[in-house]
């Protein structure tokens, strides 16, 4: 496989979740390489429309190219956290019949080593998924402290030796300034004390700065408060996920407004008074095993979905 080829993870389901009518409207909030959004646009009619975002010039590119193809799709070259503003600039507000997210990072960010997302080949510690903008990751770790760069790697990375690990680059980092990722992923495995079998003591420290130079998870939050105001009554949301910390904020989040609005024990309320505004369509998707044969990267996405109803917030 091309070391730069990236494989849509759970494509037919994630797009047969999403597709309602034909002429609508639709979002692919991580556009990557146009997997899902090609994948849709071959199934959508003449009158459709797609709007794609992405952060990373790389994916601009192609999804600029993919505009000059295809008249029905627009790539926004922002955050999916700007969801709101971009719809309403285009008088698209409320109107979306389906929303799709593949969120982290792709297969092309992590193997081109000049991203500086993988620890596995040397290249400029750099991690930012937009590389027009913001800080780099080693420019992040010359205004961190100890104290939150513990947090970062205890929160983001669930790293259990945090504490440790981070006053060990901090120290290192006080001496020379580190800019590459052979340097950072070697000072994390001289100081993490229990390897794991098959995975580089590094691992999640780096999810953690990546989480954290790119906001990921703030950004996430957003996308889904945002949905409720994005899709209309009947529009699908759908979300592919592939760690814990993602899962479980977009698992709580759809249990919550599936919920609706919370009143104390034993008062007597309708479905209507508590005001859901989602409903949880099926369980978790997971990969299968042949998709995880010829997509190893595959295997810890969860596909969660739910429905758009027909109640709005004030």
């Amino acid at each position: 496989m091309n070391a730069l080829v990236h494989l849509t993870v759970l494509l037919n389901e994630t797009v047969a979740a999403v597709l309602g009518k034909p002429d609508g409207v639709y979002v692919d909030a991580t556009f990557g390489r146009g997997g899902h959004t090609r994948h849709l646009l071959a199934q959508l009619g003449p009158n459709a429309r797609v709007i794609g975002f992405d952060k990373d010039p790389q994916a601009i590119a192609s999804g600029e190219a993919l505009m000059r193809e295809d008249s029905r799709f627009e790539i926004i070259h922002d955050s999916f956290a700007s969801l709101l503003p971009a719809l309403e600039a285009r008088g698209l507000l409320g109107q979306v019949d389906g929303l799709l997210a593949d969120l982290g990072v792709s297969s092309p960010q992590i193997d081109d080593a000049e991203r500086g997302f993988s620890f596995m080949n040397d290249g400029p510690l750099d991690m930012r998924m937009d590389t027009t903008r913001g800080l780099s990751a080693a420019q992040w770790l010359v205004q961190i402290s100890e104290a939150e760069l513990t947090d970062v790697f205890k929160t983001y990375g669930e790293e259990r030796h945090a504490r440790r690990i981070a006053r060990a680059v901090l120290a290192e980092q006080a001496v020379t300034p580190i800019t590459r990722t052979k340097v950072l992923a070697d000072v994390i495995a001289k100081a993490h004390p229990s390897w794991e079998r098959h995975k580089h003591p590094a691992t999640r420290c780096f999810q953690a700065i990546r989480i954290a130079v790119n906001r990921e998870l703030g950004d996430l939050e957003d996308l889904l408060a945002q949905s409720l105001h994005a899709l209309n009554a009947g529009g699908r949301l759908a979300v592919i996920s592939f760690h814990s910390l993602e899962d479980r904020l977009v698992k709580q989040f759809i249990v919550r407004e599936a919920k609706g609005d919370d009143f104390p024990p034993g008062l007597p309320v309708t479905i209507a008074q508590m005001n859901p505004q989602l409903k949880k369509i099926g369980k978790a998707v997971e990969p299968s095993a042949e998709e995880v044969n010829a997509n190893p990267r595959a295997r810890s996405a969860h596909l969660r979905v739910a429905e758009r109803l027909a109640s709005v917030r004030k």
